[in-house]
């Protein structure tokens, strides 16, 4: 019987509701910044994903530098550094007993209040001693609200354990039966995910990596022979948690990985929930992440008609991996099954797991004929499962949740937030020299020293275009100013672009002062859709290694360069923005040294702020108050500044010996 996806495991994301018949609705004017940044990305997709495999000549040139790439993709993930293996507190809150096999309904701490809602399938009889070989099973996306998602996958458990296998199956944080968030950026706006490191992938992985860790305690395990498999967002998180940890001896990704020509170029990023993802602060093609699986055994399952995994990009990778695999020696352990349909769990896919896992784990490449029993029958809500879903809850009533989950919140907690502290007397330089330096490490690997100035100078009263980098227009508007100005005062505009004056321009401005109002992309006239849900073009830049804010500090340097070439020289630049605008002026300026001075209107004083820039890794170094006393002793203006962090701003001008140039007001 062929199981329709829609009984199994519905499609990434939300469920869309079904419109009744209309003419299809004509797609929306684009914006003038649209064909810019899509080309700019697309750039920035084909330079990413180019170097591999051919950067690697030998395989031990990668083993040599495993561990190194390792290192990079835990903290991509979150998880650098890696959280204390803290006790699990297993615990088995009931059984059921099947023809053949026994379900166990257990839950497990991967972090103390982090709760893990699972069921252990496992055969009825195991002989006192043997070790049976087991099976981690990672769940997609299938809501089956208080039940758990996992409840929805029995088939391929209940077959594993009537075929001699110990298997977990474990919910995911966001279809837990204790739900949290996958939808961070997709759709709950919270930006600062980005800003602090944070991916629902590092959860499901460090999940997994404690399950696995439950299933080598167990008398009934064998170690050396566990599998980790998965559908759709199952797939993605076996490919980490396989790429992770060596203890996955055979890993069978299913309908879950694709590459960035894909997700970003062919915006396939758009249908993808955000525990599909890491931030790729390394640049790393995307394949790399999966090849740190080999040599083990990976078979790598897609379907030619899934609009969520679309087949060119399959092919791709298959073939990237495949000429990886060969410099093991090895390419008899890296298998691809192609499935005729769309996305979905259908009996060829079935057979093709069960028997490559056989192969690998118990010696037995036999084909497998009975993969097609205990299947879900009926559809919707006359869907009907082997087990009823709500006899596979681990908390069968609500007042059974535990009280101290932190699952809810975790997003808050999983990755830590650096504490800089102020630096003593004497120690400023230095402390600003590390800060710097972690800066460019993190949220700023792209940056060079200096940005190259723009070509050309700005004519006074135009609107003029500049090219900040390359496939990247901005704009700036050259006001009329004094023959003799006493001061450049470079003004960074809001969405609104350059055609409008700031308002709060007026209170800051003197008659001898040069102005130039500067629009950074995706403002003003190079706007872009900014839909959201999917938030396309703020998705897009982490997975390419960047931020569309980290891109306007860019602009704003090349901004700054091009008018030293176009005022007078000795005339000092200062830089002045409210709001976002404002912190985007303050990283540009701790980058920029030709930069004389900066003025702040109602900054945001934390990235934990959805007002803040988002930054990749940024909180995980520093937080804005660290940035601001890091412009000492330059002089600092902030006017309606609030919060605890002003107090900071001022300690770290103290230490610089610079008080008499911080303003506040």
């Amino acid at each position: 019987m062929h199981v329709r996806l829609s009984r199994l495991v519905p499609v990434l994301l939300v469920c869309l509701p079904v419109l009744a018949a209309k003419p299809p609705a004509s797609p929306p004017e684009p914006l003038p910044g649209d064909a810019m940044i899509e080309a700019y990305l697309a750039r920035l997709t084909s330079e990413v994903e180019a170097p591999f495999p051919g950067n690697f000549k030998t395989a031990e040139e990668w083993l040599s530098r495993r561990p190194e790439l390792r290192k990079q993709l835990q903290y991509m993930l979150g998880l650098d550094p890696l959280p204390e293996r803290t006790p699990l507190n297993a615990t088995v809150t009931g059984t059921l007993q099947r023809d053949g096999y026994v379900v166990d309904l257990l839950h497990y701490q991967s972090r103390p209040g982090l709760y893990v809602t699972a069921n252990l399938y496992r055969p009825a009889a195991i002989p006192a001693g043997e070790r049976l070989p087991a099976v981690l099973y990672v769940c997609g996306h299938g809501n089956r609200g208080r039940n758990g998602v996992k409840t929805g996958y029995q088939s391929s458990p209940i077959w594993f354990a009537k075929h001699g296998y110990v298997c977990l199956i474990i919910d995911t944080v966001q279809l837990s039966e204790i739900a949290g968030i996958h939808h961070g950026t997709y759709r709950e706006r919270r930006y600062w995910w980005v800003s602090r490191g944070y991916t629902p992938a590092g959860v499901e992985c460090w999940n997994g990596i404690r399950g696995l860790d439950y299933l080598a305690s167990r008398a009934d395990v064998d170690p050396e022979r566990i599998a980790v498999t998965g559908l759709s967002g199952g797939g993605a998180s076996t490919v980490y948690l396989a790429a992770m940890d060596d203890r996955v001896k055979v890993a069978v990704p299913i309908s879950g990985w694709s590459d960035l020509t894909c997700y970003v170029a062919d915006s396939t990023v758009n249908r993808h929930c955000d525990c599909m993802f890491v931030y790729n602060a390394y640049t790393w093609p995307w394949t790399q992440i999966a090849a740190l699986i080999a040599p083990r055994p990976l078979l790598f399952i897609n379907s030619d008609a899934d609009a969520l995994f679309p087949m060119d990009g399959n092919e791709r990778i298959s073939n990237r991996l495949e000429r990886f695999y060969s410099l093991f020696g090895a390419g008899d352990r890296f298998e691809t099954l192609v499935s005729i349909g769309g996305h979905a769990y259908r009996q060829d896919i079935r057979q093709g797991v069960y028997r490559f896992i056989n192969s690998h784990l118990k010696n037995d490449p036999r084909p497998v004929t009975d993969s097609e029993q205990d299947l879900v029958t009926g559809e919707g809500t006359k869907a009907v499962y082997p087990i009823p879903l709500e006899k596979l809850r681990v908390f069968p009533r609500d007042e059974d949740l535990p009280k101290d989950q932190i699952n809810t919140r975790i997003d808050e907690l999983f990755v830590p937030m650096a504490n800089v502290e102020v630096p003593g007397a004497g120690d400023f330089e230095p402390w600003k020299a590390n800060l710097l330096k972690r800066l460019r490490e993190t949220s700023f690997r792209q940056f060079p020293e200096l940005i190259t100035p723009p070509a050309g100078e700005l004519p006074a009263g135009d609107m003029a275009p500049l090219q900040s980098e390359e496939g990247i227009t901005i704009y700036v508007r050259r006001l009329a100013a004094d023959e003799k100005p006493g001061r450049c005062l470079l003004a960074l505009t809001g969405p609104e672009g350059v055609a409008t004056q700031p308002s709060w321009l007026d209170d800051l401005r003197r008659p001898d002062d040069e102005v130039l109002l500067c629009e950074t992309r995706g403002q003003g006239r190079t706007r872009w859709d900014t839909k959201s849900p999917p938030n396309r073009v703020v998705r897009s830049h982490p997975l390419v290694g960047r931020t569309v804010d980290a891109g306007r500090v860019w602009d704003v340097m090349a901004a700054i360069r091009s008018a030293r070439t176009t005022i007078k020289p000795g005339v000092p630049v200062q830089l002045v923005g409210q709001g976002t605008e404002g912190i985007i002026a303050a990283y540009a300026a701790l980058f920029e040294p030709d930069v004389a001075g900066v003025t702040l209107i109602d900054p945001p004083m934390s990235h934990m702020d959805p007002k803040a820039p988002v930054l990749m890794n940024v909180l995980r170094v520093c937080d804005i108050p660290d940035v601001l006393g890091a412009l000492a002793p330059r002089p600092l203006t902030l006017i309606g500044a609030k919060g605890e962090g002003v107090e900071k701003v001022r300690k770290i001008y103290e230490a610089a010996g610079a008080s008499d140039r911080l303003t506040i007001r």
